[in-house]
């Protein structure tokens, strides 16, 4: 018998050779039928997986991340099947699960049309029809290549695989694929799909190698969650920042300025200031210290530091300055640490909160660019914590709630922490120090009352992090906050402060981005908001609207209240219908509109329109600035 520890953390015993299956059978005919895969000790594996030894046992459904992965991958071979059956000498490339959905590259001697898209989408369904049962098999080297001879992307990754390694392979029907899995137990598990997007990709991402055409599809449980699906890239396409940028006259980019390099637009620009402005002063308030470093630095600043050993592929080229290289940086925390070297350090002086907007170069290739999401110039959120080793855990919960009371400030409740623990391989500093640092961190988020996912083994070389994805208004998750250890720097650099016995000691040092880059913050802002900024953040806050000529000299006047108290306020003195001049600032989702005519000239008054709740009828001048002042101290 074999000892199963559960995810509720119960322990059956089952006889040896149970499947994954099995099991979530016994627990249930309820868990057995929504059952696509199983998290044996961290690691995903098929429904089929036999079970050998003791080993903790984690079900997984359709509302896990390994589940849809299970089941998008599965969907991904029921699609190159469908191809196959329909283009007889297509070539297969990779078809993996994606963050949503699925795809498949294939090689093909023309290419596929929408008519093509439909046909193979109804291929799709009958193979779903037929419930083809799906084996999985390995074969030798030498079986594996002969089985493959006539697919020249397969042979190519074969011939790459280190000697000794399982190929294995999955098998449906008259459809025979090279894959790690895992995959679901038939093809009759994948019930609602749809294609949705034809697209070109270079074999393995090298732009040296065949272009290959790329289809990506969806597919899930049941028809309702697709239409809902459906419908949420409707209204992401409605929200997307790149549109509102345009339509908005927020930022725009230029192909002579060059790919990735944002120009921001006036009112952009006010929405950014903002930003910035809050930022700034949260983080004084928080006691962080205010820096500013270079945008290049002496290449061997960047030796030291490893980026020309790590990071070179994503540095800009080097310019000659008096016979030295210098670069453009690709990150700030070299400059800072140069700012802690600039003098001794005691105890005493511990910790160190040095925060910058700092602007940061790096090559991204032009495929991957995508509006401020994406982009070669970005400014980061960043700030650097060096602290003694017993400041550390402190100093953990200290920015773990800042950040949250950030993201919060600007409407985002809702996020995903997930924390990331030492690699099995390289590693840097000593064990110890992974141990203090990985519990200060799941401390910082228990002290919270937070939960976290565990990504065991997933921290980078030089130290465990946490990492902070917020979900927007359509339920998206967004990369951005981020708090690192780093093991590395101070080594590379010598850093050292006094101890008090006077020994000289090595400081921890800290990582951390609350909002991520401006730019990307900016794009997940906008689409979360719909461009509909509230009223603290909008680049015009508020707009006048005079009905006649003779009206201008009054809408001056309330326009110099308004500003006098920081708002941002515009006048509308174009020849036009007041109803026309009301329709343009909904479209530009201006906060408040204030109508003035006769009536409101004699009474001191003005009659307000807001974006959200329509007319709210006459306000007396004093009254209203009073309250948008307050809307936007309170960040309504």
């Amino acid at each position: 018998m074999i000892q199963i520890k559960l995810k509720d953390g119960s322990v059956k015993s089952y006889e040896k050779g149970s499947t994954i299956f099995d099991i979530a059978k016994d627990i249930s005919e309820g868990l057995a039928r929504v059952a696509l895969a199983g998290e044996v000790n961290g690691e995903l594996k098929d429904l089929r997986t036999a079970l050998d030894d003791d080993c903790g046992l984690n079900i997984l459904t359709f509302d896990t991340e390994g589940g849809k992965h299970t089941y998008w991958h599965t969907a991904s071979h029921i699609m190159a099947q469908a191809v196959k059956r329909l283009f007889p000498g297509v070539k297969l490339a990779i078809g993996p699960a994606i963050d949503n959905g699925f795809y498949y590259d294939f090689d093909l001697d023309r290419t596929f049309t929408p008519e093509d898209m439909q046909a193979i989408e109804k291929e799709m369904q009958n193979i779903i029809k037929e419930d083809l049962a799906i084996e999985r098999f390995t074969l030798p080297r030498d079986k594996a290549l002969e089985l493959m001879k006539d697919e020249p992307y397969k042979v190519e990754l074969i011939n790459e695989l280190p000697e000794g390694s399982e190929i294995s392979f999955y098998k449906q029907g008259d459809f025979t694929d090279l894959c790690a899995g895992p995959h679901l137990l038939s093809t009759g598990k994948v019930k609602a799909v749809k294609l949705m997007q034809l697209a070109g990709a270079y074999w393995r991402g090298n732009e040296k190698n065949k272009m290959l055409q790329r289809i990506y599809g969806i597919a899930f449980p049941k028809a309702s969650q697709l239409d809902e699906y459906l419908k949420m890239l409707e209204e992401a396409e409605k929200r997307d920042h790149r549109r509102l940028g345009r339509e908005l006259d927020l930022f725009s980019f230029d192909e002579e300025v060059g790919p990735g390099l944002v120009l921001w637009h006036p009112r952009g620009a006010r929405v950014r200031m903002r930003i910035e402005d809050f930022w700034r002063k949260q983080h004084i308030k928080n006691g962080y210290d205010i820096v500013y470093t270079p945008h290049i630095g002496r290449g061997k600043l960047w030796e030291t530091s490893g980026h020309l050993g790590f990071y070179n592929d994503s540095m800009y080229s080097p310019m000659d300055v008096d016979g030295q290289d210098f670069y453009t940086k690709p990150m700030n925390c070299p400059f800072h640490i140069a700012i802690y070297k600039s003098r001794l350090h005691s105890y005493r002086d511990l910790p160190y909160r040095w925060a910058e907007l700092g602007t940061v170069y790096r090559y991204e290739k032009s495929g991957v660019l995508h509006g401020l999401l994406r982009v070669r110039g970005f400014t980061q959120d960043d700030a650097h914590i060096f602290c003694a080793p017993e400041q550390m855990p402190a100093e953990i919960r200290r920015v773990l709630k800042f950040c949250l009371y950030m993201l919060k400030a600007f409407g985002f409740s809702e996020y995903k922490i997930y924390i990331s623990t030492k690699p099995k391989d390289k590693f840097v500093g000593d064990e110890n120090m992974w141990v203090e640092a990985t519990k200060a961190l799941m401390e910082a988020v228990a002290a919270e009352g937070l939960e976290c996912d565990i990504d065991e083994g997933g921290g980078a070389f030089y130290g465990p992090k946490i990492d902070i994805k917020i979900k927007d208004a359509l339920n998206r998750e967004w990369q951005c906050s981020t708090i690192q250890f780093d093991f590395n720097e101070p080594e590379r650099f010598d850093m050292t402060y006094v101890a008090a016995d006077g020994s000289r000691k090595r400081p921890y040092m800290i990582h951390r981005a609350l909002l991520g880059s401006i730019e990307r913050f900016f794009g997940v802002l906008l689409e979360h908001h719909a461009g509909a900024f509230p009223v603290w953040l909008a680049p015009v806050q508020a707009r006048i609207l005079p009905i006649l000529d003779k009206h201008h000299e009054f809408a001056e006047q309330v326009a110099a209240k308004l500003r006098d108290r920081d708002v941002d306020v515009e006048i509308d003195t174009r020849n036009e219908k007041i109803g026309f001049k009301i329709r343009e600032a909904q479209l530009e989702k201006i906060p408040y509109m204030l109508v003035i005519g006769d009536k409101e000239v004699e009474n001191g008054a003005v009659a307000v329109r807001s974006r959200k709740e329509g007319d709210l009828g006459s306000m007396d001048v004093d009254a209203f600035v009073e309250k948008i002042v307050a809307e936007i101290a309170a960040r309504v």
